[in-house]
């Protein structure tokens, strides 16, 4: 096996590089459409509302709470059942809970929201009880979705939801991971793979998406509610004030 082809951080990065460079180059106009809806939500006084179990909670807290992120996203979380809706915190950390029909059903009341919100959640299967059904609630409630997945993982597996659905299915707009089915993404010698890619697009999407809102906030001339580090003079006192507008509608930082 030459250097090139050695199993290592260097074949890594040439094949996730590729996958990078197809989200970029399919997924703009999709991504464009999702920062659409952000900016009117936020315009209107609105917070975005982003959801991920499992690994992808990471692309959850990739947008709220975070230095640079914009204030007005609420991180939602199935151990918020535990905190907000009196489950057994055992239950909400167990593995399971993402197939917990229930759990989809209850997560909604844990949450104070409004009129013009919106929501995001990401999943690389899309095929889970508790996250279908949340996302089957949100449009039963007539509020704008939008969906990270992987479409190549999602249209090889069945949805465990009863209605048959997938999560891109409720969606207003899906953007496509470009993960591959699985998730890892480099092919083992002796059989299977290795070395997951979606965290990485994962990243990728959600700050385009924050850039871009944030450039049509600008256009409007609107105010652009971001966070600054807490680690720097004054970051603390500026973001509470911020914060403070969005009081019981946030998680808090």
């Amino acid at each position: 096996m030459s250097d090139q082809q050695r199993f290592g951080m260097d074949l890594f990065w040439n094949q996730a590089s590729v996958v990078v460079e197809r989200v970029l180059q399919s997924q703009k106009d999709v991504i464009a459409r999702a920062a659409e809806i952000f900016a009117s939500s936020i315009t209107q006084g609105g917070v975005i509302h982003a959801y991920g179990t499992g690994h992808s909670r990471a692309f959850a807290m990739e947008l709220a709470g975070r230095a640079g992120g914009l204030v007005p996203v609420n991180r939602m979380d199935l151990e918020d059942l535990a905190l907000k809706a009196g489950w057994p915190h055992e239950v909400v950390v167990h593995p399971d809970i993402e197939r917990d029909p229930e759990a989809g059903k209850q997560l909604l009341s844990c949450y104070r929201i409004e009129p013009h919100d919106a929501f995001i959640f990401c999943s690389n299967s899309g095929v889970n009880v508790a996250m279908v059904e949340v996302a089957r609630q949100v449009k039963e409630k007539g509020y704008p979705l939008v969906v990270v997945t992987s479409m190549q993982h999602t249209q090889r597996v069945s949805s465990r939801h009863p209605s048959g659905k997938k999560l891109y299915e409720f969606a207003d707009v899906v953007i496509d991971n470009h993960g591959p089915f699985g998730d890892a993404l480099l092919e083992l010698p002796g059989g299977g793979t290795a070395c997951a890619v979606s965290s990485i697009t994962g990243v990728l999407i959600a700050q385009m998406i924050t850039a871009e809102t944030i450039g049509l906030l600008l256009e409007r001339g609107e105010e652009v509610p971001v966070y600054i580090s807490a680690n720097v003079p004054g970051g603390i006192e500026r973001n509470l004030e911020i914060v403070r507008r969005y009081e019981g509608r946030i998680r808090p930082v």
